[in-house]
């Protein structure tokens, strides 16, 4: 569905479908139609209006303008240069009362999608949008190129930079994860060999070594064992050191036990951190 068919063809009636997909649970927000009138975003802190979109009678014009260029325009462009692009412009008219970001990286996703990127680490940018001051960094960005109005001749390198190395930092995160992942693994199978206990112990080693915590019931779920069998797994690991139980009857869980933290900070203290593609050394 999301490869090069002939028969795909972006138009404002997809994008207004999938605002009404985000937001068709907020009737009294029009979904899926554009705005009534004007639209301000305002700065929380001190009620500065940051940006006003467009006019809404020249709304339906600019969406045309956008399809047509999401058929034909700069075609032979980088995917995620022109999936970045889609977002900004698409933004930037807020067509919609609300959830004119969430369709904004939408769409970016879906461009993204039409060149088959499909691996969601890849083909979206949120999961980085939500580390530290990247959110802040976000919203810098879309004012620095943006500005107070709409602005479609602007220089829009910054935004484009921040995306690309939005994308190359989520990699390198997903890379770390994977190795990190295979390393975590190994040296918890080889603890739980030594000890003598059952091979799928290490699989709640690794769900609190990444998670901090476990129910008896998700790791029983998750390995189709009987309560019985759950409870005596989780209460070995509890006497070798392994786990550290909180909490009594339907509330207990488990959280890394002495030996699971002594693991914990060795792999912490050989964290690498990611390279910023853009930093000057």
């Amino acid at each position: 569905m999301t490869g090069r068919a002939a028969v795909f063809r972006y138009d404002a009636g997809l994008l207004h479908a999938l605002n009404f997909m985000m937001i068709g649970h907020h009737r009294d927000k029009s979904p899926g139609t554009v705005r009534p009138g004007a639209i301000f975003i305002s700065d929380s802190g001190t009620g500065e209006v940051v940006y006003e979109g467009p006019d809404v009678e020249t709304v339906p014009g600019l969406l045309d303008e956008l399809v047509d260029w999401l058929n034909t325009g700069d075609l032979d462009a980088p995917g995620y240069v022109r999936a970045a692009m889609a977002h900004f412009n698409l933004v930037k008219i807020r067509p919609w009362r609300d959830g004119n970001g969430r369709g904004s990286r939408a769409l970016q996703t879906l461009v993204l999608g039409r060149d088959r990127i499909l691996t969601p680490e890849f083909a979206s940018i949120e999961e980085w949008l939500g580390q530290g001051r990247t959110t802040y960094d976000y919203y810098n960005v879309l004012g620095e190129v943006g500005r107070k109005r709409w602005s479609p001749h602007g220089d829009t390198l910054p935004w484009v930079r921040f995306n690309l190395r939005c994308h190359h930092m989520q990699a390198q995160k997903v890379r770390q994860r994977l190795r990190e992942a295979g390393e975590v693994w190994t040296v918890l199978e080889e603890g739980v060999d030594a000890d003598g206990l059952h091979t799928r112990c290490v699989s709640a080693l690794y769900e609190v070594f990444v998670n901090r915590r476990l129910r008896r019931t998700m790791y029983q779920a998750d390995e189709s064992l009987s309560q019985g069998q759950a409870a005596r797994d989780l209460r070995e690991l509890t006497a070798k050191g392994w786990l550290r139980p909180y909490g009594e009857t339907k509330g207990r869980f488990y959280a890394p036990g002495p030996r699971m933290e002594v693991i914990k900070a060795d792999f912490a203290a050989r964290l690498v951190p990611l390279r910023d593609p853009y930093r000057r050394e």
